[in-house]
């Protein structure tokens, strides 16, 4: 651009031709304007010449579109430069509605609590109904801790299938579907003959329900809350604090009326209010149907971006390729394996958190066990359960409203706040291990429920931090997978660990080391990252911002010239200037 002023600077301005002047201005042919999207500033004089150069980009973008073959609706390369998958990204968020930050937002909230209430805190209930499991059935510890284990495994373990049903259907059959499943799947466990039925009844059915339940409804929260989402997740955690106060002393009551098998069928009907809350999950917009067409094919199955129909090669083999092929691209979409391996702080986040899961359920399936055993009476260890969870109702709001401040608003403050909470809670399970009276064993439930409330509440806002919203469904899916093999096994091994050393207490310590090593290493990993991103920073700073030359034509005077745009200092010190006298300054340029 320096080089064609300073061409034309010694040339007469009365016999600057119009063509010249047209290529000056547009500086390229339109296919440079098209690829490089060249953007100048624009005085009034230039205005019209600046639309004719907008026009003739268009028609040749259009031009160029049609000579390479593309028909409507296909995947093309974008006339930016950009890449069909950036395309796509950009469509993406585009088409993202904007969301409110309020008004319906607050009955999504709600509803969440109440879905949390039902299906979260329910499997930590399980815990007053232990020793009546196993004097019917004639099971050990370790066949007994089975059936919470699979619930709370199935319950982590079903979110690439959760996945696919709410990108396929949406958010509000999901929940509703999840309902009735764990609704009939407690319903079923009122006819379990063997503890075998339960670990289908109790264990997957319920626990497949209350993975359809309680995902979709998180997901919610993040599509209607961007600026208020800490206090709006934090809130809605309330859910799960609301169930640990009023579940066990329920079930606690219903176990002394009508045992554990009507304690299961009542609950069976309980929890069939997570349909009523999933039909107030009214989504943003509605989601258009086209499960067929170009449109829903991705350009990251293409090589060039283009849709393409292949059919698979015959044989066996080529069913068997085809058959992987299905595969790894549902992994890719529905698991989000690839931010494992792009995304190093959702790798360290996934992994202390699949860590943690492996002993913090554990304590709670065992607190109400280790007090009886001990001999506390049935009703005061059912209040120590709801103890916690009254500290979680008053604490989590509280984490709500100091985390909304402007302050806190930045995610290594959430980050090292939630990697801090994990490590008082993995400490306070040694303390629940010195002893068995009530006193000691309420001071564990005060930090336990205390760091808890800060689990609960920062969880889904680092989660959300960390990753793209458009990814957290699938984000949440992964961890959710991978917390499953952490919950399937954490119990059992407890149960192990009983059946070999007779004493509970062990089970607290081995607990409070696997929880406190799991914040340790979250705090460690974000640390080291963010050294490292600042290092990155002041290794490569950004380059510095300069003023570009830009054309000026002055159609009213005699002379026409070419010099830098005035800046609105400059015009402020002197703004009686003849344009003529601006003129004599060329040379300088």
């Amino acid at each position: 651009m320096t080089q064609g002023l300073e061409e034309h600077q010694d040339e007469s301005p009365r016999s600057l031709p119009a063509d010249r002047h047209s290529t000056l201005v547009r500086q390229g042919s339109p296919a440079d304007a098209c690829q490089n999207h060249l953007i100048w500033g624009r005085p009034s004089s230039l205005r019209s010449v600046d639309s004719t150069l907008d026009l003739e980009r268009d028609a040749y973008c259009e031009e160029r579109d049609g000579q390479e073959g593309k028909l409507p609706g296909e995947h093309v390369t974008p006339c930016n430069g950009e890449g069909p998958e950036q395309a796509l990204e950009e469509r993406q968020r585009q088409a993202t509605p904007e969301a409110p930050d309020g008004g319906w937002g607050w009955i999504v909230v709600a509803s969440t609590i109440l879905v949390l209430a039902l299906t979260l805190a329910f499997p930590s209930c399980i815990g007053i109904f232990y020793t009546d499991l196993q004097t019917e059935f004639n099971a050990s510890n370790t066949e007994t801790s089975w059936v919470p284990a699979i619930m709370t495994a199935v319950l982590h373990g079903g979110g690439p299938l959760c996945s696919v049903l709410v990108e396929l259907y949406g958010c509000r059959p999901v929940v509703m579907l999840g309902g009735i499943l764990s609704g009939s799947g407690m319903a079923a466990s009122f006819f379990a003959q063997s503890i075998t039925a339960l670990y289908l009844t109790a264990g997957v059915i319920t626990g497949l329900g209350f993975c359809f339940s309680f995902q979709p409804a998180i997901t919610m929260i993040g599509h209607y809350f961007v600026r208020r989402r800490a206090f709006a997740n934090a809130m809605s955690s309330t859910g799960t604090a609301l169930g640990l106060s009023i579940l066990p002393l329920l079930a606690y009551f219903l176990r002394g009326r009508y045992g554990w098998r009507g304690s299961f069928l009542i609950f069976g009907g309980i929890l069939l209010n997570c349909c009523v809350c999933g039909a107030v999950l009214r989504p943003l917009h509605p989601k258009r149907r086209s499960s067929r067409g170009l449109d829903r094919q991705r350009p990251s199955d293409t090589d060039d971006g283009h849709p393409r129909q292949t059919k698979p090669p015959g044989g066996l083999k080529g069913r068997l390729w085809a058959t992987l092929s299905v595969l790894v691209s549902f992994l890719h979409r529905h698991m989000g394996f690839d931010l494992l391996r792009s995304n190093p702080r959702y790798r360290a986040f996934s992994l202390s958190v699949s860590w943690m899961m492996l002993g913090f359920t554990v304590p709670l399936l065992y607190l109400v066990p280790y007090a009886t055993s001990q001999g506390m009476e049935q009703q005061r260890a059912a209040l120590l359960m709801s103890i916690l969870g009254l500290v979680n109702i008053f604490m989590r709001p509280a984490v709500a409203l100091v985390f909304g401040l402007p302050r806190f608003r930045r995610s290594p403050y959430f980050v090292y706040m939630f990697a801090t909470a994990i490590l008082v809670n993995g400490l306070s399970n040694s303390v629940c291990g010195i002893a068995a009276t009530f006193p000691v064993l309420l001071v564990f439930v005060v930090m336990f429920g205390l760091s808890m409330s800060f689990i609960g509440s920062l969880l889904v806002t680092v989660l959300m931090d960390t990753v793209d919203i458009r990814r957290f469904h699938s984000a949440l899916g992964l961890i959710c997978c991978m917390e499953s093999v952490s919950v399937l096994m954490g119990p059992p091994l407890a149960g192990l660990l009983l059946d070999r050393t007779g004493q509970y207490r062990w089970i607290f310590f081995a607990c409070s080391v696997n929880v406190a090593t799991a914040g340790l290493f979250l705090m460690g990993s974000f640390l080291y990252l963010d050294r490292q991103r600042r290092r990155e920073a002041q290794s490569h700073p950004p380059p510095p911002c300069e003023q570009p030359l830009r054309p000026v034509l002055a159609l009213s005077a005699p002379d026409t010239r070419y010099s830098p745009v005035p800046s609105h200092s400059q015009q402020a010190q002197d703004p009686g200037q003849d344009p003529g006298q601006d003129s004599a300054n060329v040379s300088d340029v």
